[in-house]
């Protein structure tokens, strides 16, 4: 069995245009649960779409369809990156 922890990172470090997987919701707080409540679970496909000009706040889309959340609250956010994929989530 592999360890993915090693290989996962905050979504707030995704590079535009990547696709990740979300691993963990990191937290207990109202953030994490509105996180979750807008779509971004432990399983789902996320890709980065563009980071706003001062890198806050960042686009994604998520199950078909764009949200944008702060940096901060993507940094809540710990996902394994899809290597080799340029598709769409």
């Amino acid at each position: 069995m592999t360890d993915i922890t090693r290989n996962t990172v905050p979504l707030s470090a995704v590079p535009v245009g990547v696709v990740a997987v979300v691993s963990e919701v990191v937290g207990s707080g109202i953030i994490s649960r509105r996180l979750m409540e807008m779509g971004i679970v432990p399983g789902v496909r996320v890709r980065v779409v563009k980071y706003a000009p001062f890198g806050d706040p960042i686009e994604l889309r998520v199950r078909g369809f764009n949200l944008a959340i702060r940096r901060s609250e993507a940094s809540q956010v710990t996902v394994l990156i899809e290597v080799g994929e340029e598709g769409q989530s």
